[in-house]
């Protein structure tokens, strides 16, 4: 009778996920049918783990961290947990054999969140970028390539670069509420109260070398992800486009979104390019 709670814990992820991102969602709808569950696995174990370093302000947020991190390591070593975001996330680890330092590397990185406000170098950045976007990717890349372990090796760099740009264009999204709400800022050498153009054009540029880099990599990858994954740097690309033309002054003061007639939009073309065989 355990598959029974393992689908009731697969669903769980499965509406986190439709519940705090509806352009992830959209993009894991576009994989294949059997690699999209695991995905949803994977994004309801991070998106929890944030949730706790980012929401929680009423509650002691390292002892909660603490509880989370230590009934994951029970989670990984037993192969089972009463808590299903954890019990799904543990049977994709299990299933891919995602390595444990992506996850210790992850967790890491959020527990960095419970205390650290500011990024003062470029060395300390980079350490926060890979715990906790670059190595989400490459959990991810452990479903796509199933178990291919040289289409791994080969599509590594290309993954990292991926959860980098996606990672850093959210950043810049969020500059307001990061700073207003939470104190932090996570850009070296860069002001939020003295965000200007060309300060801007610095993180858009770096931005876009990762996203060049990263498209190198999804037009490698195996079909029955390509289309979702294609689907998520679209929409990126185009949230990126949206705050390059966007006035610093304004970044500061509001949240840049895409509406969702535009993702329905970038949806539909994504699908057109896909199905002509133009991502390659």
């Amino acid at each position: 009778m355990k598959t029974i709670f393992d689908d009731v814990s697969y669903s769980c992820s499965k509406i986190v996920t439709q519940s705090y991102s509806t352009s992830f969602s959209m993009a894991t709808k576009m994989l294949a049918p059997s690699i999209r569950a695991d995905i949803y696995n994977i994004y309801g174990f991070v998106r929890f783990a944030d949730e706790i370093v980012d929401t929680f302000h009423e509650y002691d947020k390292k002892q909660l961290f603490d509880a989370f991190e230590n009934e994951m390591d029970r989670a990984i070593e037993q192969k089972i947990s009463l808590n299903p975001i954890l019990n799904s996330f543990q049977h994709t680890y299990h299933k891919y054999d995602i390595p444990y330092h992506l996850v210790a590397s992850f967790m890491k990185s959020m527990r960095m969140d419970l205390t650290k406000k500011r990024y003062e170098t470029f060395d300390e950045y980079r350490e926060y970028i890979y715990g906790s976007a670059d190595v989400v990717g490459l959990m991810c890349l452990c479903v796509f390539v199933q178990g291919d372990k040289d289409k791994y090796e080969k599509l590594k760099e290309s993954a990292m670069a991926l959860g980098s740009a996606f990672q850093k264009v959210n950043f810049l999204r969020d500059l307001k509420a990061d700073y207003e709400e939470l104190n932090r800022t996570y850009f070296p050498n860069t002001d939020l109260m003295e965000l200007d153009e060309a300060s801007k054009k610095r993180i858009v540029d770096e931005i876009k070398a990762d996203f060049a880099l990263g498209y190198s990599g999804i037009v490698q990858l195996p079909e029955q992800a390509k289309f979702g994954v294609y689907t998520a740097y679209r929409y990126y690309k185009k949230l990126l486009q949206k705050l390059q033309s966007t006035p610093p002054l304004e970044i500061k003061n509001t949240r840049i979104r895409v509406p969702n007639y535009q993702k329905f939009g970038l949806l539909a073309q994504s699908y057109v390019n896909y199905k002509l065989q133009l991502v390659q």
